[in-house]
C-alpha cells in the first residue's frame, strides 16, 4: 500500500466553504443512483475542485458524519479510480459500466457507515482501495465487501503487515489447483517455518503478534492450526491464510494483483 497523502488545509477550507449542508438532499435512493455518474465526473478533473460535487453527495448521504473523514475517504477514492483508469486504459468502458451500477453506489454508501468508526487515515484509505479494486475485479457484491470494510477499519497497521507476511509465504499454497488436503498441513507448517526463519517476525514483538493473529482470525482472514510441535513459543503459533484473507490483502493494494 502506498503512503496516504492527507488533504491540505486549503482543501478542507474549500470543502467547508461550499456550504455542503445546504445542498439539496433529495431521497437516499436518488443520491445512491447518481453516485457513480458523479464520481465519473469528478475523476475527469485533475484540479482540486473536481471532487466538490462528489463530496457534496457524500455529505448528504452520510448525514451527521465526520466531514474530515469524508474528505479523506472521498479524496482517496477519486485518486484510486483515476489511477485505475490510467493504468488500465483499455478497460475504461467496462469500468464506466461498473461504476454506474447500483452495486457500486450501494458499496460507496455502505462505506460511509464505516468511516465513523475510525479517524486513522490509512484505514480510510483502505476503504477506497477495496472499492477501486472491486471495480477492477468486477466484484462489487455488497455483503462480501461489507465484511472487508469492517476489517479495514478495525485492523491496525501491524495486523496488516502480519497478514502481508502470511500472504507472502502462503499465497502459493492457495494458488495451487486441486490442492491435496493431505498435503495442506505440511505445506502450511513449512511456510510457517520459513516465515519464522526469514526474520520477518521480530522476536521482541512476539506477544503483540499473538494479538494481531487473534484480530485477523476474528475477522475471518486466517485460521489457527492446532499443533503440538510449536517450538517457537507464544506469538509464533501456526496460522493458515484463508481465501478471504488472500482476497482482502490483495484488495488493499494500490491496484489489485491479478487473480
Amino acid at each position: 500500500m502506498g503512503q496516504f497523502d492527507s488533504p491540505t488545509e486549503a482543501t478542507l477550507a474549500r470543502f467547508k466553504s461550499e456550504t455542503l449542508s445546504s445542498s439539496p438532499a433529495g431521497s437516499v435512493v436518488d443520491k445512491v443512483v447518481n453516485l457513480g455518474g458523479i464520481l465519473l465526473e469528478a475523476i475527469g478533473f485533475t484540479g482540486a475542485s473536481g471532487g466538490t460535487k462528489f463530496f457534496s453527495v457524500l455529505k448528504n448521504l452520510a448525514t451527521k458524519k465526520d466531514e474530515t473523514n469524508l474528505i479523506y475517504f472521498g479524496d482517496a477514492l477519486v485518486d484510486d479510480i483515476r489511477r485505475l483508469y490510467r493504468l488500465c486504459e483499455e478497460l475504461r468502458q467496462q469500468f464506466d459500466e461498473r461504476i454506474n451500477s447500483p452495486e457500486f453506489s450501494a458499496v460507496v454508501a455502505n462505506a460511509t457507515l464505516h468511516i465513523t468508526r475510525t479517524n486513522v487515515e490509512n484505514r480510510l484509505k483502505r476503504l477506497a482501495h477495496l472499492i477501486a479494486n472491486g471495480v477492477k475485479q468486477d466484484d462489487l457484491e455488497p455483503e462480501s465487501l461489507d465484511d472487508m470494510m469492517r476489517a479495514a477499519v478495525e485492523l491496525n497497521e501491524a495486523d496488516v503487515i502480519l497478514l502481508g507476511n502470511l500472504y507472502k509465504w502462503q499465497n502459493h499454497i492457495l494458488n495451487e489447483k486441486g490442492m491435496n488436503p493431505t498435503k495442506w498441513y505440511g505445506d502450511i507448517q513449512s511456510a510457517h517455518q520459513n516465515l519464522v526463519k526469514s526474520g520477518a517476525l521480530n522476536s521482541h514483538e512476539h506477544l503483540n503478534y499473538r494479538s494481531s493473529y487473534l484480530r485477523l482470525e476474528r475477522s475471518g482472514l486466517i485460521q489457527q492450526i492446532t499443533s503440538i510441535n510449536n517450538l517457537d513459543g507464544v506469538g509464533y503459533e501456526l496460522y493458515a491464510l484463508l481465501m478471504g484473507g488472500k482476497k482482502f490483502y490483495e484488495r488493499l493494494q494500490e491496484i489489485a494483483v491479478p487473480k
